[in-house]
């Protein structure tokens, strides 16, 4: 009984390995080359990454000729470590975002399977695969992905040292917490450090944090890491690497708003009601019964990471959505013991199709916003909106979509599990293979394909009155950033076409010009 009882359990494994194999290639590898690069930071990451390979030096990153303090060094050299494998291009910028997020789904597959069971360990890695903003952040040339996946490493470490006590539980904490520190800087320290120190205060065990914080080979470990990149880039850039990095974009992003990403206190919310779709219902069980969720150590330590996360930016200056992501991975663990209690599948399912519905009314609700916009710019956005979701049958994608989903939820044979999987993945592949590739073409093709033309008649650009980092991506080259003088050729909007001297439209799509000036 106990060998056929061990078997199953054996192949259910098997089987939720093999089905979230299947999500990670859908929701990180597929497809990643579809969508230009993003502008602003897709286009700055890469950018860097170009500049970075083209003049050898992999200390410093710049951006247009320009120090980039913006975040540390590892994201930049995985990028180049893939663009010298794979070349220049969209998948080989992305890929190791997508490699991290599978790190990150596969971390939380492993800690939920040794903690709890399978089954709900393949519950909260297929909700965080499926989650909209995941799959949207998780596979970009940024280094948002890489930082959650190490998060995520040194927070269940951290758990698990509370567990067992044991020191190689310390030590990769304080690895994962130095490869952080690597990727996005004290962010990386703090959530850790704060969540595990409130957790063991309110455990009463804080003689055991302590010891855990102060443990020298951990220590050690973290300083051998992090130190050194540290230390020759202040070497090299003295203080205005401390200046830049430490109080413009870490300190000077928790005072104040930069670069206009201010919010109210409850900019969170909605933030987070969108980001977990398709998965938003199954928030409303998981907070149902909050006093019988901390009867369990591991359930207090979850709600205390996530609730740090969201308090903590909520008071930011600095506001940008990708932020609160770094407290998703509780929440999906707390959606995966929860899981059950909803008795109608439709009730997890419906906030994701109904997101597909309302999207699906766009080319009509854009269409009446046209008629008030004065902007040139916004208008030939839009007009380019309107046109390509009507070439895609973007309304009758969508829609169907939406309905798919919903006759899967009604479907009684199939395990409420299935339906939320089978749903899930409509959800992810429209995303994937329509709304993103979509959105590349209206507001990043204009911008790659006139870098391309740039590029084949080598073309010596000013960019003016717009910011886009991809540009010198795809021309493979820099651009001044200033008001162009007569015989020059400069990128810019149609907004500012008029201030132009004499100008000749070399390139013209979506509202993005490229042209030459008159003598």
């Amino acid at each position: 009984m106990q060998k056929s009882e061990h078997a199953s359990n054996n192949r259910d494994d098997r089987l939720h390995i093999a089905a979230l194999g299947a999500l990670l290639a859908l929701g990180f590898f597929a497809g990643l080359g579809l969508a230009p690069l993003f502008d602003v930071d897709e286009g700055a990451f890469s950018e860097a990454t170009r500049e970075m390979l083209t003049s050898g030096n992999y200390l410093t990153t710049y951006l247009n000729g320009v120090p980039r303090y913006d975040k540390p060094i590892l994201i930049y050299w995985l990028q180049a470590a893939s663009v010298r494998l794979f070349g220049l291009n969209e998948i080989a910028l992305r890929l190791p975002s997508a490699l991290a997020s599978a790190g990150w789904a596969l971390s939380i597959f492993f800690f939920t399977r040794r903690l709890l069971d399978a089954r709900r360990a393949f519950i909260a890695a297929a909700v965080m695969v499926l989650s909209l903003q995941v799959t949207v952040v998780g596979k970009a040339a940024i280094a948002d992905a890489l930082l959650n996946c190490l998060l995520a490493l040194s927070m269940f470490a951290i758990f698990l040292y509370y567990r067992e006590r044991k020191t190689a539980h310390i030590l990769l904490a304080f690895a994962a917490i130095g490869l952080g520190t690597l990727t996005k800087g004290p962010v990386a320290i703090l959530i850790p450090l704060a969540v595990s120190g409130i957790f063991f205060l309110v455990r009463r065990e804080p003689a055991v944090w302590l010891k855990a914080v102060f443990h020298p080979a951990g220590m050690a470990l973290f300083v051998l890491i992090a130190l050194p990149w540290y230390t020759l880039e202040y070497l090299d850039q003295g203080q205005a690497f401390i200046d830049g990095f430490l109080f413009k974009h870490n300190i000077g992003r928790f005072g104040s708003p930069m670069e206009r990403h201010g919010g109210s206190l409850w900019y969170y919310i909605p933030v987070l009601l969108v980001g977990l779709l398709p998965s938003t219902g199954l928030l409303l069980p998981a907070f149902g019964n909050i006093r019988k969720l901390l009867r369990d150590p591991l359930n207090v330590y979850l709600l205390i990471w996530t609730s740090f996360v969201f308090v903590f930016f909520s008071l930011s200056g600095t506001k940008l959505p990708h932020y609160i992501i770094y407290g998703y991975t509780p929440l999906f663990l707390l959606a995966a013991q929860t899981f059950d209690r909803i008795e109608k599948p439709v009730a997890y399912i419906l906030p994701g199709a109904l997101f597909l519905l309302l999207f699906s009314a766009a080319p009509p609700i854009v269409a009446h916003v046209l008629a008030g916009v004065e902007d040139r710019y916004l208008s030939a956005v839009l007009e380019a909106a309107i046109g390509l979701m009507q070439q895609s049958r973007h309304t009758l994608l969508l829609a169907a979509t939406a309905a798919a989903m919903i006759g899967i939820s009604l479907l009684p044979r199939l395990s409420p599990l299935r339906r939320f999987v089978a749903a899930g993945t409509l959800f992810l592949a429209v995303v994937n293979f329509h709304l993103l590739p979509l959105a590349g073409r209206i507001m990043q093709e204009p911008v790659k394909e006139a870098a391309l033309l740039a590029r084949s008649r080598e073309y010596r650009v000013v960019m003016w009155k717009i910011n886009k980092p991809s540009f010198l991506v795809y021309s493979e080259t820099l651009a001044e950033r200033r008001k162009p003088v007569a015989g020059e050729i400069v990128l810019t909007s149609v907004n500012y076409l008029e201030r132009l001297r004499d100008p000749v439209v070399l390139y013209e799509k979506n509202g993005i010009v490229l042209a030459k000036l008159g003598q």
